[in-house]
C-alpha cells in the first residue's frame, strides 16, 4: 500500500566486519544475524564453484521459473468462467449500510469480528483500539495504544481477548472482561516483537498462539503465555502486508502476501513455504482463504483481485474492469464462497461473482479509501472500515 509502507533502517556494528553501518536483518537456519550489505554480498559469493557467478545463478533461477510455468500450462485445460457459463447468474442484491460506527478520530486501519457474530474490534491511526457492539453501535471498550498507526487487530477465537500491533513493532494481547470501566491498557501483554512494523496479526485456532506479519519481510508464530517465538517464516523479499489462517479448525497452513507481489502458502509444522504465486503487478495488500480452504483470493494495488486454486497450483480467475482504476485494499468471501467483497481506494466496495468473475454490485457510502472488509462469522452481514474514520455494517 503505497502511502502505508514504512522503512526502518537499523544502524549498528555488523556481525561480520564489526563496522558501524546500515544493517540488513537476515536469517540463517532460523538464526537472526545483522550484516551490512557488503558482507551479505560476500557471503552470497562464498561456496560458488569455479566459473559460477551470482548473475549466472540468477539467470539459471529465471530459466527454472520459465520451465515451471510451462509445466503448469500443460495442466491448464480450461478457464473457471467458461466452466461456469451454464451456472445461473447471481440475482439482484439489496445490500445497504445498516449501521455506521463513529468514534475514531482518525483513519480506521483494521477491524475483526468476534465469534459471537455481534461484537467487533477496530484499530485506528488515532492510537485507539475500540471494541464495539455492532448491533447497538455502542462502544464496549476503548484502549489507548503505545503508538499511533495501529495497523493490525484481531479477536481471539473465544472472544475473551483481542490482539493489536502497528508501528511500535510489537503485537500485544488485551484480555477482555465484562467490566466496561476496567483499564485494559494496564492488562496489556506484549507477545510479539519484530524489527519493523507489524502489518497484520491473527490468532491461530486457539487463544494460545498469535501469528504476525511484518515490514521486516517475515511472518512469525508466537506463544501468548510465554511471549516466546515458536517459529519464523522467511521467503518474502519485501514487507509482508497480510496473512490469513486456513479456515479448518485443524489447519496447519496459512497464506501471506506483500510488497514483493507474491502470495505464499506456508506449512506451520515445518516452517516451509510450500507454494508461491506471482501474477500481480504491484503490492498485495490482502489475502483471504476460500471458505473450504482449497483456494484463496488476493487484493492488490494493481487494481485487481485474483483467485488462486491450491490444487491446480495456479491463478484461476481475475476480478478486474477497465472502470476500476484504483488499488484494492481488502477482500473477503461470503459464507457460500459465491461472492467476493472487495474494498477499494476509490471509496467503494465492489461485489464480484467468484465463478463468473463478473462484478454484480457496487456499494457507495464511505468518504475515503476502504481499508478493511470482513464478513461476519454467520455470513448475515459484513463490515467495512475506512480512512473516513468510520466503520459501516452492511446487510
Amino acid at each position: 500500500m503505497c502511502d502505508q509502507t514504512f522503512v526502518a533502517i537499523t544502524f549498528g556494528p555488523c556481525d561480520n566486519c564489526t563496522k558501524t553501518k546500515p544493517l540488513m536483518n537476515i536469517y540463517l537456519n532460523n538464526e537472526a544475524i545483522n550484516y551490512c550489505s557488503l558482507c551479505v554480498e560476500l557471503m552470497a559469493c562464498q561456496g560458488l564453484e569455479k566459473g559460477e557467478t551470482v548473475a549466472k545463478l540468477k539467470k539459471e533461477t529465471e530459466a527454472l521459473k520459465v520451465k515451471l510455468e510451462v509445466e503448469r500450462a500443460k495442466l491448464h485445460d480450461t478457464e473457471l468462467h467458461k466452466l461456469a457459463e451454464k451456472v445461473e447468474a447471481v440475482g439482484q442484491l439489496n445490500i445497504k449500510a445498516r449501521r455506521v460506527l463513529k468514534g475514531h478520530a482518525n483513519k480506521v486501519l483494521c477491524m475483526d469480528w468476534c465469534t459471537d457474530k455481534r461484537r467487533l474490534v477496530s484499530s485506528s491511526q488515532d492510537g485507539k483500539l475500540i471494541v464495539w457492539d455492532a448491533f447497538t453501535t455502542n462502544k464496549e471498550h476503548a484502549v489507548s495504544m503505545p503508538s499511533t498507526w495501529v495497523m493490525a487487530c484481531a479477536y481471539s477465537p473465544s472472544g475473551c481477548a483481542v490482539a493489536a500491533g502497528g508501528l511500535d513493532n510489537k503485537c500485544s494481547v488485551y484480555p477482555l472482561s465484562l467490566d466496561k470501566n476496567e483499564n485494559l491498557a494496564a492488562k496489556r501483554k506484549p507477545v510479539a516483537m519484530h524489527t519493523n512494523y507489524v502489518s497484520h496479526c491473527t490468532f491461530t485456532n486457539s487463544d494460545l498462539q498469535v501469528l504476525t506479519s511484518s515490514g521486516d519481510g517475515t511472518c512469525a508464530l508466537w506463544d501468548v503465555e510465554s511471549a516466546q517465538l515458536l517459529m519464523s517464516f522467511h521467503s518474502h523479499t519485501a514487507d509482508v502486508l497480510s496473512l490469513d489462517m486456513g479456515p479448518s479448525e485443524t489447519s496447519n497452513t496459512f497464506v501471506s502476501g506483500g510488497c514483493d507481489k507474491k502470495a505464499k502458502l506456508w506449512d506451520m509444522r515445518s516452517g516451509q513455504n510450500v507454494q508461491s504465486f506471482e501474477t500481480h503487478e504491484s503490492d498485495i495488500n490482502c489475502v483471504k482463504f476460500y471458505p473450504n480452504g482449497d483456494a484463496f483470493a488476493t487484493a492488490s494495488d494493481d487494481a485487481s483481485c485474483r483467485f488462486y486454486d491450491l490444487r491446480a497450483d495456479r491463478e484461476v480467475a481475475v476480478f478486474t474492469k477497465d472502470s476500476v482504476m484504483f488499488g484494492a485494499s481488502s477482500v473477503d468471501f461470503s459464507m457460500s464462497g459465491r461472492l467476493l467483497f472487495a474494498g477499494y481506494n476509490d471509496y467503494t466496495v465492489n461485489i464480484w461473482d467468484v465463478l463468473k468473475a463478473e462484478r454484480v454490485s457496487i456499494l457507495f457510502g464511505h468518504e475515503n479509501r476502504v481499508s478493511r472488509v470482513r464478513v461476519s462469522p454467520d455470513g448475515s452481514a459484513f463490515c467495512s472500515a475506512s480512512w473516513d474514520n468510520t466503520l459501516r455494517v452492511w446487510a
